[in-house]
């Protein structure tokens, strides 16, 4: 809607791109690599090493991700207005190599009788306050700058933000194969730790390849950095906080609120117990809220008006996609785990058997095989006059999210012969659920590049994984709908994963209906604002 100010003409190209998008791309990669193979151990660590109930597993694995997906509202704030790009990255990687190599020390394993070792839970909770503080100032900011690689109107957008996409999920597919494997196998700490060294590959991919970004990450004003602010200069004292900010996460992640009576009066189960990165995360969108309302109404134009209103709609309904798409580090992978046939592949000179955290591979596989032709079609399509609009793209994608658990409904209700759910629909639900996925996520990161006031495109960047972080809380509580004690039979189980599947399913074409009858009336408000900017500017044009 709006052209880009940032972009470098002339840039050195390869494939069609500039050089800058694969530093982007490897730079992601590696740092995707660290976080995903995290997250593939998180809740098998959780209940099988600190014997944290399904429940409080699922929820801890919400609230983590969720806090690691709020905080880039914070760190693109702090990048449009003081640090930049390359700094912010800089130093988000930095925090996440130190929680990554944190998590490597597992302490003793609990037990029923002694309970869990509590400096070891407290190292865990440190480690993964360092990786969402981290993530915080990381994430937005590399999406950031490869907007700024590309004017607005560039057909190569999409594509950019595609191929971007596609170096995301090859990192998330070598970790959950490589890290998966190693921790399951080997210990929990070396998983952990080989996925600490990945981040550190991918700060030195950064950092080496900085001449390619061409000043496009780079402060805006390099003297307010400079500044002195209680006596310290602005950039160090932004750093300080940051760690101070580690210290907070650390309590927030272990600390909830029981509303006890209140709870039971609304009929909630066990009282209104929420976390405080529930908490939060509400408090962040009340502020965003008003800020956004003031800034649109008041210092936008109508084009700015309708394109900003328009991005944050998309924003708003992706978090329920997202709280359907991360079951497959709950509910998916629990049930991978416990109650799914697993069979092993014979390649002639080597056999093999996939365990429940590798699995969380195929996602990004199917990612990495849908990138190109995905990143073919959208202008494919384009040229014929039929590219569907960002909110009917939306809506398939969330369609496609819940006939994926519409499909895992089936597996469980169908069992094999031996009494498990059968692995091959389990693949289909993965790829169904990922073609959803290329029809929102990297549209979803050009729309922000695309739709946004240049002026606020970092902190719009953080709004998106705001949404993404509320989408993982909603995922760590419709995680928790399939919460079973140890030990449950597995006719049991797999009848409660019916139910469960069942219902994400429906929210998922709920939703999807939902943004296909909203979608018409946010694009004609683009047309209207688009037609009345046109006819503004041929008033004022001299005679």
């Amino acid at each position: 809607m709006t052209t880009s100010t940032f972009v470098v003409p002339n840039q050195r190209q390869w494939l069609g791109h500039p050089i800058g998008l694969y530093v982007c791309f490897f730079t992601e990669m590696w740092e995707r690599f660290a976080f995903y193979g995290l997250k593939a151990l998180l809740f098998l660590y959780l209940t099988q090493h600190h014997l944290f109930t399904d429940k409080t597993g699922y929820i801890l694995l919400g609230t983590y991700a969720g806090l690691a997906y709020a905080l880039p509202v914070v760190g693109g704030l702090l990048a449009d207005k003081y640090l930049g790009m390359r700094k912010a990255v800089t130093f988000g990687g930095a925090l996440m190599a130190l929680g990554m190599l944190g998590m490597a020390y597992k302490g003793t394993q609990a037990s029923t009788e002694g309970g869990a070792d509590q400096l070891a839970l407290q190292v865990m909770y440190a480690s993964l306050a360092l990786v969402a503080v981290g993530v915080g100032f990381l994430k937005p900011n590399i999406s950031t700058i490869v907007g700024r690689l590309y004017n607005d109107q560039d057909p190569r957008r999409d594509s950019a933000f595609t191929l971007f996409y596609m170096g995301i999920n090859l990192g998330a597919v070598i970790s959950s194969l490589f890290v998966g494997w190693i921790g399951q196998a080997y210990g929990w700490e070396y998983g952990f730790g080989s996925a600490g060294i990945g981040l550190l590959l991918g700060l030195v991919v950064f950092v080496s390849g900085t001449k390619y970004l061409h000043g496009q990450a780079e402060p805006a004003n390099p003297e307010l950095l400079k500044e002195k602010v209680a006596g310290l200069s602005r950039e160090w004292l932004i750093y300080i906080l940051a760690l101070v900010g580690v210290v907070a996460v650390q309590q927030i992640l272990q600390t909830t609120i029981n509303f006890g009576a209140l709870g039971q009066l609304l009929g909630m189960a066990e009282g209104a117990e929420i976390t405080a990165t529930e908490v939060v995360a509400v408090v962040m969108t009340i502020a965003l809220l008003v800020w956004w309302f003031k800034f649109v109404f008041i210092e936008c134009n109508v084009l700015e008006r309708a394109s900003m209103i328009m991005l944050m709609v998309l924003t708003a309904i992706s978090a329920v996609f997202w709280g359907l798409y991360e079951q497959t580090y709950g509910s998916w992978l629990a049930y991978s785990d416990r109650v799914m046939n697993s069979p092993t592949f014979d390649l002639g000179f080597v056999s093999f058997a996939f365990n429940s955290s590798q699995l969380t591979f195929v996602a990004s596989l199917f990612i990495i095989i849908l990138a190109i032709p995905f990143a073919w079609l959208w202008p494919w399509l384009d040229r014929k006059g039929l590219n569907p609009s960002s909110p009917v793209k939306f809506g398939f994608a969330l369609l496609l999210a819940g006939l994926a658990h519409f499909i895992l409904q089936y597996a469980a209700l169908n069992p094999e012969a031996n009494g498990l759910a059968g692995f091959w629909w389990f693949i289909l639900a993965y790829f169904v659920l990922v073609v959803g996925e290329m029809a929102l996520s990297p549209i979803g990161l050009s729309a922000v590049t695309a739709l946004s006031v240049p002026r606020v495109v970092s902190l719009m960047m953080g709004v998106w994984f705001l949404a993404s972080a509320f989408g993982e809380i909603i995922a760590g509580r419709l995680g928790a709908l399939a919460s079973m004690p140890a030990g449950t039979p597995v006719p049991d189980a797999l009848a409660l994963y019916g139910e469960v599947f069942a219902v994400l399913g429906w929210v998922g074409v709920g939703t999807a209906v939902f943004m296909f009858a909203i979608g018409p009336l946010l694009n004609r408000l683009i047309v209207r604002a688009q037609q009345q900017t046109q006819a503004q500017t041929a008033n004022t044009v001299p005679v």
